[in-house]
């Protein structure tokens, strides 16, 4: 009779409006924020974007969290889930895309099979290049997901010295040994560089932050970032820019700093973002973002470039060419939404699918 009147206490419109149980909107804010940054960072190729707010390990930080968390359950049985809900959109949305480099003149070899099973950076032709250069994070977490139940039992042997230690592989990648060449290399130097947030992930959601003193967390995390810093600017020659995604070590540094900072606080002061609720425009946008993660990422590249030709038609209309800023990057970045909006209603129920759930517009 207990859930009977709970459910009385709270009618069903104002349940609807509340996030699914479990979920911790700190982290589906920090998930909306990091996609946001993206496709600002796609448009706008800001340089700094990556210093004022480093997405991808924010993003590897919050996928850490949950894959511990889910590993309380069988571990090969999550790791199938995990595939399960990443691979049907991944396919749906290769599909478009090989399909019109293979009307552009490319024609694939044994290869494609990373079309299939993204372990390795899949093949394509310069004309598709802009919307499957983005795969390298797919490729990424695909391979933290296979590496987990062994990197979390490694991980509760000695939680903060394997913490430190995850930084270690990008130092000797980068000073003693660059690794090898084509798709292996690439994959190892990308988990390399995300390692130490994919493992504060692990931190978070084992309790180990939340133990640890501020005096102890605030100066390792300003270090951090402090090395990660120096080492963009220092090193523009090399790469022709300070942009993080440019140079993994400082990528590594800056992005263990951040995250450091931000899991750690989540857990110390117990940040949970409760009153985002109370904003109904707001949360609900925020549900979205998080409901539809993948399609988000997947598709906003596309997006970009078909909004560039379809601005140019608007030239031809005096009415919107005079009125209209259509050569700013800004109107690009809001062009971009819309195309972005519009492919998360026609593409983003397989993420339902995928996840056995009922297929909606939106979630």
């Amino acid at each position: 009779m207990e859930p009977k009147a709970a459910d009385e206490r709270n009618p069903p419109a104002r349940h609807a409006a509340r996030p699914p149980a479990g979920r911790d909107r700190y982290f589906d804010t920090l998930r909306a924020l990091a996609l946001i940054r993206v496709v600002a960072y796609h448009t706008f190729g800001w340089a700094w974007a990556g210093l004022v707010f480093p997405s991808m390990g924010i993003m590897f930080a919050l996928a850490g969290t949950l894959m511990a968390k889910s590993l309380e359950r069988p571990a090969l049985s999550v790791v199938r889930g995990r595939l399960r809900r990443l691979l049907p959109p991944f396919w749906f949305w290769g599909v478009f895309v090989v399909a019109a480099m293979l009307v552009h003149g490319w024609m694939p070899g044994r290869e494609i099979v990373f079309w299939i099973v993204p372990l390795g950076d899949p093949p394509g032709n310069a004309w598709g290049e802009q919307a499957w250069e983005i795969l390298w994070y797919l490729r990424t977490y695909l391979w933290f997901v296979l590496l987990s139940p062994l990197l979390l039992r490694v991980f509760r042997l000695a939680p903060l010295p394997v913490l430190a230690l995850s930084l270690a592989p990008v130092l000797v990648l980068q000073f003693v040994w660059a690794g090898p060449d084509g798709r292996a290399g690439s994959a190892l130097w990308d988990l390399a560089t995300y390692l130490f947030c994919w493992l504060a992930g692990f931190a978070h959601r084992d309790g180990v932050l939340r133990r640890l003193r501020p005096a102890a967390v605030v100066p390792a995390a300003l270090a951090a970032l402090a090395f990660g810093g120096w080492y963009a600017f220092s090193h523009q020659a090399a790469h022709g820019t300070y942009d993080l995604d440019e140079d993994p070590l400082a990528q590594a540094f800056w992005s263990a700093g951040a995250v450091l900072l931000l899991m750690w606080a989540k857990a110390y002061f117990r940040v949970d973002f409760a009153g985002l609720t109370r904003y109904r425009r707001l949360d609900r946008t925020v549900t979205v973002f998080n409901a539809r993660a993948v399609t988000i990422y997947l598709w906003h590249e596309i997006a970009l470039v078909v909004a560039v030709p379809l601005i140019d038609r608007f030239w031809d209309v005096p009415a919107l060419a005079a009125h209209l800023p259509l050569d700013s990057q800004w109107f690009l970045f809001g062009v971009g939404w819309v195309l972005i909006a519009l492919s998360v209603l026609l593409c983003g129920w397989v993420e339902d699918l995928a996840a056995r759930r009922k297929p909606r517009l939106l979630p």
